[in-house]
């Protein structure tokens, strides 16, 4: 399955949002959102749930336990 950093350039990309564009969105510097994006870091619990809930996705999802996006299974 894929894991955070493939995840979090997909559902970028599906809403055609730059780097800089979702670090902004995210209160994040374009370096560390690149980092995640590269696999070299991970965004903090809270990091997380605020991107989930920015996609609409299950946290699960978002680091690839699951393929199913739904916040409710």
């Amino acid at each position: 399955m894929p894991t955070f950093s493939v995840r979090a350039r997909e559902l970028r990309r599906s809403k055609n949002l730059t780097q800089k564009q979702i670090a902004s969105i995210f209160g994040v510097s374009e370096i560390l959102w690149r980092k995640y994006e590269a696999g070299d870091r991970v965004p903090t619990l809270d990091g997380l749930i605020a991107i989930a809930d920015y996609f609409g996705v299950s946290i699960d999802y978002l680091v690839g336990r699951t393929d199913n996006p739904d916040t409710l299974h």
